[in-house]
């Protein structure tokens, strides 16, 4: 079989092959710019994305956050102090080194089913813990029925460490649960103002505060309870916080501040917990959210 090749024009076969470059560089332009355009757009979406990650990481409140975990604070000393008082006074349980000094009263009026116990502070007082006081607690208290027993309690012009405290709760006070230790079973709903402003805290709950050492040791340097339960904080601001303890909140009667223990919280859209570290007296906790951590001083 014969080829016959066509004659053809070399001016031809270079415009083809120039045009062929120009489009192949024109293309490979379209692609690079294509590519560029879609790079950024896929970079500025991740970077949306991130910013928006972080902000729900970090889009809270401190200040709020703060007062919300100094309300627990307060309220878990304020109701240590209130039940150091009534077991000095009613249960038998005398200290030979109390936890009132001098400038604290009890009263304690029977009355036969029962009875009213009066701790006053007067202006203010410094218990041996450290911890500075005003005002009264008044506990009112029924009879003993089966190792129980039901006292309702109240702060009236009540102060701890410059935070004043109102309002009060229930308690089913047990003098052993089944781990043989004494036990409060608390409802509550306390209302904290703090100094240097208008904002007030609201906390509405129920706990079980066991007693879990220095029961009986004659002093209240050694008495540490561990606290459960679950409540809810509402901030006359109009900030809200929901907690549950994960693990125990402990309180040792000797400092002023909860030691360790974590509650889980949920505030402005946001899952976290707060951490009260492990053991150690101070005015430290953390706050943390999505595995970030941010300190609170309380």
């Amino acid at each position: 079989m014969v080829y016959f090749i066509k004659p053809f024009s070399v001016k031809k076969v270079l415009k083809r092959v120039n045009l062929k470059q120009f489009n192949m560089k024109t293309y490979a332009k379209k692609t690079a710019l294509f590519s560029l355009l879609f790079s950024g757009i896929l970079l500025f979406s991740c970077s949306n994305n991130d910013d928006s990650d972080d902000n729900n990481e970090i889009n809270f409140s401190a200040e709020n956050t703060a007062r919300a975990a100094r309300t627990d604070n307060v309220v878990e000393g304020s109701f240590n102090i209130m039940e150091a008082g009534y077991v000095e006074a009613e249960e038998g349980r005398s200290n030979s080194v109390s936890l009132f000094p001098a400038c604290a009263t009890i009263e304690i009026m029977p009355n036969g089913n029962g009875g009213m116990i009066v701790i006053d502070f007067g202006e203010s007082c410094t218990l041996n813990n450290g911890a500075n006081v005003s005002g009264r607690i008044e506990m009112d208290y029924g009879p003993l029925d089966g190792g129980t027993r039901t006292i309702n309690y109240s702060y009236e012009d009540f102060t701890y460490n410059n935070n004043a405290v109102s309002g009060g709760g229930q308690i089913v006070r047990q003098i052993a649960n089944q781990n043989g230790n004494p036990q409060s079973s608390a409802t509550e709903t306390i209302v904290v103002s703090f100094p240097g402003t208008d904002v007030t805290a609201t906390r509405d709950g129920s706990r079980v505060i066991e007693w879990v050492e220095g029961v009986g040791s004659g002093t209240w340097v050694d008495n540490v309870f561990n606290i459960t339960g679950n409540w809810n904080t509402e901030l006359s601001n109009g900030f809200s916080r929901s907690g549950e303890v994960t693990q125990a909140l402990v309180k040792k009667l000797s400092c002023i501040y909860l030691v360790s223990g974590v509650l889980e919280i949920q505030q402005e859209g946001l899952t976290g917990s707060i951490d009260w570290g492990e053991g150690n007296c101070d005015n430290q906790a953390t706050l943390i959210f999505n595995g970030q951590q941010f300190p609170i001083v309380l």
